[in-house]
Order: C-alpha cells, then sequence, then structure tokens
C-alpha cells in the first residue's frame, strides 16, 4: 500500500472526498513521495510494467495523460516530449493513461512509429496507479465519459518523486508542458 502523510492513498478518490470527517483537500503526489509497487500494462495484459521497479534507479519522467487520442495530448503534450532536445538526459520516459494496453500501443505507433525517442506507453485501465497516486478525477461531466488521470509529469530520481507537475484544473497544459518541466 503507498501511503503519505497518514492517507492510505490506495482507496479511491471519490470515498476519499466523501469522507464527512475532513475539511481539507486531499494529497496528491508529494515531493519525496516514493512511488508504488502498483503493475501496468504496455503492449497487451500480459505484460506487466512495474514504475517503481523500472525507476528505482537513476532519473526518469512519469508523463500521466487524460486520454490517449485526444488532441491536446496527440499534438501537443506528448509530441513536445517526444520533439525535446532534453528528452534524453531525463532518463526513462513512461507515459501513463487510464486506457487499455491496446490502444496505448497503437497512441505509441501513431506518435512515435520508429519508437526513436524511448518513451514507453503504459496503460493503467484499472486506475490503479492513477488512484494511488491521488491522481484521479471524475471526467464523466467532461468529455471523458468517467474516470481518468489528471495531466501531470512526475521527474523522478531513485524510484522517488523529486518534481510535480499537476495540473491544477485536471487537464489543461501549462504546469506539465515539456517547456516548464525540462525547460526550452
Amino acid at each position: 500500500m503507498f501511503a503519505a502523510r497518514g492517507v492510505a492513498l490506495t482507496r479511491p478518490l471519490a470515498a476519499r472526498l466523501a469522507s464527512p470527517f475532513h475539511s481539507s483537500a486531499p494529497a496528491f503526489v508529494q515531493v519525496g513521495d516514493k512511488l508504488p509497487q502498483v503493475d501496468l500494462m504496455e503492449g497487451s495484459p500480459g505484460n506487466k510494467v512495474n514504475l517503481a521497479q523500472e525507476l528505482s534507479k537513476g532519473k526518469g519522467l512519469i508523463i500521466g495523460v487524460p486520454a490517449a487520442f485526444s488532441p491536446a495530448c496527440s499534438e501537443t503534450h506528448i509530441p513536445g516530449f517526444i520533439n525535446s532536445a532534453k528528452l534524453k538526459s531525463a532518463g526513462r520516459v513512461f507515459v501513463v493513461s487510464v486506457n487499455d494496453a491496446f490502444v496505448m500501443k497503437a497512441w505509441a505507433k501513431s506518435l512515435d512509429p520508429s519508437g526513436g525517442s524511448g518513451i514507453r506507453f503504459l496503460a493503467d485501465p484499472t486506475l490503479d496507479f492513477t488512484n494511488a497516486l491521488d491522481l484521479a478525477f471524475d471526467g464523466a461531466a467532461a468529455i471523458f465519459g468517467g474516470s481518468r488521470g489528471k495531466r501531470y509529469v512526475l521527474v523522478t530520481e531513485d524510484g522517488a518523486v523529486k518534481e510535480a507537475h499537476v495540473e491544477p484544473d485536471n487537464t489543461g497544459l501549462n504546469v506539465s508542458a515539456v517547456e516548464k518541466v525540462l525547460g526550452s
């Protein structure tokens, strides 16, 4: 179980927000937090990837997006990282979305056909990873139709969060843009 500041982060976000005994905002992932031990999928449901293990040593980025193939994600956010001259110095880079593994595989091929960027695209269809970071939001009222992950970038070092760039409105593209994370 992943916990920070005494809050069990494996509990669904809706359950934490519904508690009548807490008047403070939910505790999103913070600088210094260790990555949760949660399996994601790469390419197919049987190919499990654990980011806590993958990023236990060295530097890395986890780029969270609300939806594969959505306009901001496909036209600006992820291409910004793919085309950044500073990407190689960022360490190992992963894109995470609540889509299924097949969608993420197709999206990776559409954005980076040769795989030359080295970015890996991971699926979190059950929101286990997203909920463990406390980065889920209800997208039913928006265009997404259900629970989604906020747009964010986590800069990691040796398995811990070094910087957390989380969009305050869940889906905007400001604090998590490549220029804000890696510099121009």
